[in-house]
């Protein structure tokens, strides 16, 4: 799901983990600093009641001791004696040493109500212990300061006084094991908090570990690995290798380039490709018309002066053969035979002048006057030509429906081209072959298609089929000069014509293409018919 993903959605999700990254060593370190501040807050906040409670202790402590010397003396009359010399008596030295204990008190307990004020919600800070003593400490200092002062039976004030110093002794004596426990306690919850605190670092620690290796892969699978398949495959297409494709394993903006770039690869080499093949095309037919050139020129030499000769054998041997009727005995044993080879010879040297003529028909250039022409109505003529020689009416010619077709032609030259083509065909096809013509526009030109069911050609054939003299007729007859006729006939037209097989047994097609006429010359052949 991932590798679908635009690559600012992948930008975005990596930003999110290096947030993620950040939030999580940023709260372990915040929370871990807070953690200690509230700590030695809590401490610094309580650590102050130690001395005051322990001051507080010691007073009273004092003031029992007070008590108690004070009875001893008063036991032995020491407290008249002092009264006469002037001294302090027991009950003076003791109210002293009650008020020192009042002031402690005060001291302890406005330190109490300080730290009730700004204590945070922590263990050492529950102080509810402390104030419930504070106020049975303070019940009993009222209540030994009125006995103090309360008139009445010395004895009975005295046991009662003593019991509330040993109250007050016993309540002090507390105050600072409350302290020591919250901060045992403390203490513990110290241990329990940073311990879990080790435990939450070493965890984001972790964290942070596998989502940082996570993003180097990611970013290594999302950016590098396809930059440089990208950069590898343009450098080898660069090098002239276009047969090689980029295949990314992602399905974002990186893929379509790398799908683009193989288009455009694959464009440019089918684009290369046809190149190549017309380039070899072009120059196929330069060097077939070079030699059409030279092969005319020797033609129209070797056609005068063989010409002549020609018709003087044939006209000689039709000579002698009427002279063998007069001259030999109808029973003479040879009369026949040479009778037969005066034919022969006769009938070769008309045809040796048939090709002659061919010949001078190959090489003389096409002069003669180009006017628009319907090439359906022309095709059709020639083919109700063909349909009436015996040999070929087993044979199924069919012209495929379509428009009018207009081509500024000679029109007994493309009429030999078409008779050419058709003959062709129709001697390579079997006696129930079919032959197929049809008459296509194509972007101002016009194509005239044979294509027939017959013995098809190899790509040697191909190669050579428009030469001068190359057949391959399957009767073994032909002088292999109608199709180099008809070449240069289309290319005087600005034409091209053109030969394709699938192969032997697989028929063959034949395209002759011919510039289209345009509508006003269309128009002004129709008005002058």
């Amino acid at each position: 799901m991932l590798a679908s993903w635009t690559i600012r959605a992948k930008l975005y999700f990596v930003s999110a983990l290096l947030l993620v990254i950040v939030g999580v060593l940023a709260w372990s370190a915040i929370h871990g600093h807070y953690a200690y501040r509230s700590l030695v807050r809590s401490i610094n906040g309580r650590v102050p009641e130690l001395p005051l409670a322990n001051d507080f202790n010691s007073a009273v402590g004092e003031l029992r001791v007070e008590w108690y010397a004070a009875n001893a003396r008063a036991a032995t009359g020491e407290g008249t004696v002092a009264a006469v010399l002037g001294q302090a008596t027991p009950a003076a030295v003791f109210a002293e040493c009650l008020q020192t204990v009042c002031e402690k008190f005060q001291d302890y307990r406005g330190q109490l109500n300080d730290d009730l004020n700004h204590e945070a919600k922590t263990p050492i800070n529950d102080s509810r212990q402390e104030r419930e003593t504070t106020r049975a400490i303070e019940a009993t200092l009222a209540e030994i300061t009125r006995l103090n002062t309360l008139p009445g039976d010395a004895s009975n004030r005295t046991v009662r006084l003593g019991a509330e110093i040993d109250r007050l002794q016993k309540l002090s004596a507390r105050l600072p094991t409350f302290l020591h426990h919250n901060i045992e306690d403390a203490m513990e919850a110290a241990r329990v908090q940073y311990r879990t605190l080790i435990v939450l670092g070493w965890f984001s620690s972790l964290i942070t570990v596998v989502l940082t290796a996570w993003i180097l892969v990611l970013l290594y699978r999302w950016i590098f690995r396809p930059l440089r398949k990208l950069i590898k495959g343009s450098r080898k297409v660069a090098s002239g290798q276009f047969s090689y494709r980029i295949h990314l394993d992602t399905r974002d903006e990186m893929a379509e380039l790398a799908d683009n770039m193989n288009d455009m690869t694959e464009r440019f080499q089918m684009i290369r490709d046809d190149l190549d093949s017309q380039v070899a095309e072009r120059t196929q037919q330069v060097v077939r018309g070079e030699q059409l050139a030279s092969v005319g020129f020797l033609a129209a030499g070797v056609a005068h002066e063989i010409n002549n000769p020609l018709a003087s054998i044939a006209v000689c041997a039709e000579s002698l053969q009427r002279r063998m009727e007069t001259l030999v005995p109808l029973d003479h044993p040879d009369r026949k035979l040479a009778t037969h080879y005066l034919g022969l010879i006769e009938k070769e040297a008309f045809r040796c002048k048939e090709i002659t003529e061919k010949l001078l028909d190959f090489s003389r250039i096409g002069d003669l006057k180009r006017q628009p022409a319907e090439l359906r109505e022309l095709v059709r003529d020639v083919v109700e030509m063909v349909q009436t020689i015996g040999k070929y009416g087993t044979k199924q010619i069919t012209i495929l429906p379509g428009p009018d077709a207009y081509a500024v032609v000679n029109a007994r030259e493309i009429k030999q081209v078409v008779l050419n083509l058709i003959t062709n065909a129709l001697d390579s096809v079997d006696d129930d072959g079919r032959l197929t013509i049809e008459i296509a526009s194509r972007s101002g030109e016009f194509d005239i298609v044979f294509t027939d069911n017959g013995c098809g050609m190899t790509e040697e054939v191909r190669t050579h089929l428009f030469e001068p003299f190359f057949t391959r007729r399957r009767s073994g007859q032909g002088t292999g000069l109608g199709l180099s006729i008809s070449y240069r006939i289309v290319a005087d037209h600005h034409g091209v014509i053109s030969a394709q097989s699938a192969g032997p047994g697989q028929g063959s097609q034949f395209r002759v293409t011919l510039p289209a006429v345009s509508q006003q010359e269309q128009s002004h052949s129709l008005q002058a018919a």
